[in-house]
């Protein structure tokens, strides 16, 4: 399969999340997550050597992720992008620091599989079989709705 002409009108451009600005993001996500600076505001430049990603890319996906709202910038009075001061909630999901009922929902699964596996019993190992079968029964649509209810803090109450 070849890639979209992108001199081509009507044509999709390239996609560039996965290629450069997820990486982008992840090094950003590293950085300002990380404590030894006290979370203090990163120039762009160390964005670069952080995301392995030549300057011009970092430059052009910073500038996505902040218009995307997946990161906080100054800028210089031309405009220019100097230092990146934090990430959104968002970014914290989708470069792993935060959990996603998806995720957990998998990890949740895992356990119990794990658990059922390795019981010391097997009154222990069916009741964790049961679980898990239970929870493969659920499957990951309804099973990630209640992760994020508890990822959120909300658990419904039974009336």
């Amino acid at each position: 399969m070849t890639s979209p002409d992108p001199t081509a009108p009507g044509d999709l451009l390239p996609d560039v999340w996965f290629t450069r600005d997820l990486p982008v993001l992840r090094a950003i996500a590293r950085l300002v997550d990380a404590s030894e600076h006290g979370n203090s505001p990163y120039l762009l430049g160390a964005v670069v050597p952080a995301s392995g990603l030549p300057k011009a890319e970092v430059i052009a996906a910073a500038k996505a992720l902040v218009s995307a709202g997946y990161a906080e910038a100054l800028t210089n009075h031309a405009g220019d992008i100097v230092r990146i001061t934090g990430i959104s909630a968002e970014a914290r999901r989708l470069t792993g620091l935060w959990p996603t009922p998806q995720g957990e929902w998998e990890r949740l699964t895992e356990q119990l599989t794990a658990r059922a596996t390795n019981a010391p019993t097997d009154v222990e190992r069916k009741r964790w079989q049961a679980f898990a079968d239970a929870a493969a029964a659920i499957g990951p649509d309804d099973g990630a709705l209640l992760m994020s209810a508890l990822i959120g803090g909300y658990v419904p109450r039974v009336r």
